[in-house]
């Protein structure tokens, strides 16, 4: 008979085989008369939804919010959530949030985000192509090998490059410039790239975003060292978008590479008891007078139904 740690293993190795992030929640520390124990384990979606059980209501809605935050950073967190008035601390990769509606104990709980790498699609099989497989992974990208006509980039991919040697290089360029991928590069001699960016059929400023000839300019010979110079300015664009810094090179760079996301969920206040909650579908809520109101568990949701009125200055 399959066990819940059984089906969320296999809820996970799904999402992780769609390249979809999620957060793996589990419980390392548990006081009574708390109801989760440790070990216990739960996934967070995008969405804020939560799969598996890491606790109440009360302590549901700390760990989506919290997940939707680690999400954003990528980077693990220790959560500890007890009873008590509202109030939170955070230090180096741990947080701790008191919270009235719990009934006592304290319990802890480990975010670990689960993010997949960022997708580079390679279009050819050229020995560049190889080597650009081979050196990406050490870098932590999911690097794939395609053809140009059987390329789909998509704006979450990590970047689009062409080393195909003059075999449908128009069209995967296209392709990627009008799907909004932050780096597209092509392969190529200074003059040949011209001409093959003469011919794509794009608007001129999507035109100047291709980076011709590809990588770094280091006195790469090799098929390895130039795949060097590619994945070097790659990440070099990668950290200029993520820090906002000017841009340099042919042209911006679009978006922050696919990884996690901008900046994370807005939050709320529960009216009733004065925790925060994130501002998303999945968490507890209500509209009242054309507003939603977010709340931490259903007791607190079943008090403002019974009297919105007497909650009405905290919104």
């Amino acid at each position: 008979m399959a066990t819940m740690g059984d089906s969320l293993a296999a809820r996970a190795n799904e999402l992780a085989s769609r390249r979809e992030p999620f957060v793996h929640a589990t419980v390392v520390r548990a006081q009574r008369p708390t109801s989760a124990h440790a070990g216990d384990t739960a996934l967070v979606l995008p969405g804020g939804e939560i799969q598996g059980f890491v606790g109440g209501n009360c302590v549901e809605s700390s760990v989506r919010e919290y997940s939707l935050q680690v999400l954003v950073s990528g980077e693990p967190l220790l959560l500890r959530v007890l009873p008590g008035e509202p109030s939170r601390s955070a230090v180096e990769g741990a947080v701790e949030v008191s919270n009235p509606c719990l009934s006592g104990g304290a319990i802890e709980i480990f975010l670990q985000p689960r993010i997949p790498a960022p997708r580079v699609l390679v279009v050819g099989t050229t020995p560049v192509a190889q080597a650009l497989a081979t050196l990406g992974s050490g870098v932590g990208l999911a690097v794939e090998l395609t053809d140009g006509e059987s390329a789909r980039p998509g704006a979450d991919d990590a970047a689009l490059i062409v080393a195909s040697h003059g075999k449908a290089e128009e069209v995967a360029l296209e392709a990627a410039l009008r799907a909004g991928v932050p780096y597209v590069a092509l392969v190529a001699s200074g003059t040949r790239g011209s001409a093959v960016l003469e011919s794509l059929d794009v608007e001129p400023a999507q035109r100047s975003r291709v980076f011709t000839p590809a990588g770094l300019q280091l006195g790469a010979r090799t098929p390895g060292e130039i795949a060097l110079s590619i994945l070097a300015q790659l990440i070099q664009e990668r950290a200029k978008s993520r820090h906002a810094a000017p841009p340099s090179g042919p042209a911006p760079v679009a978006a922050p590479l696919p990884g996690p996301g901008a900046q994370a969920p807005a939050t709320a206040v529960d009216p009733v008891c004065g925790m925060t909650v994130a501002a998303v579908e999945s968490s507890l809520h209500l509209e009242h007078n054309g507003v939603t109101v977010y709340f931490c568990s259903p007791g607190c949701r079943a008090a403002f139904r019974k009297d919105p009125e007497r909650y009405a200055l905290t919104l």
